[in-house]
């Protein structure tokens, strides 16, 4: 029976997500920035890799924030943490998908970044972008324009 509850409760919450997912996913891509805040955070030259820097990006999302899609630099190779709430991501055309606290993905060279989102409209969220990249590339992201 509690595995029963349990199960209820968890289904109950699928639909807000799915709903998130389809308002960021289902209109074109975003070209606006709405409730999101990205701050750097660290930057170290990656020793014995001259050229090549670690750089840490703080993002934080209001509910139902949102990045508009956009591009990285294209030497960025990113792993993301997500450190509170969940984020939708998609890229390169691909399937909106959750990641909640605890969890991370990669972003290759070259990725267009889709979908970047809160996925929560009454939660704030952030994670935590770590990009290896060529030192000298002083934008890291680019808004796409429509």
């Amino acid at each position: 029976m509690m595995k029963m509850v349990a199960y209820t409760l968890a289904l109950s919450f699928l639909p807000l997500t799915v709903v998130s997912a389809h308002d960021v996913a289902k209109r074109d891509l975003a070209y606006e920035t709405k409730g999101a805040t990205v701050t750097p955070v660290y930057e170290h030259p990656l020793p014995d890799v001259p050229g090549k820097s670690v750089k840490g990006v703080l993002v934080e999302y209001e509910p139902g924030g949102y990045n508009s899609a956009h591009i990285h630099a294209k030497s960025a190779l990113i792993y993301a943490t997500v450190l509170e709430g969940a984020i939708l991501s998609a890229v390169n055309g691909g399937e909106v998908k959750t990641f909640t606290k605890g969890q991370n993905f990669t972003e290759l060279p070259g990725d267009q970044h889709d979908v970047s989102a809160n996925a929560s409209k009454t939660r704030p969220a952030k994670l935590l972008a770590v990009f290896v990249v060529d030192t000298d590339d002083t934008v890291l992201t680019t808004p796409l324009k429509p």
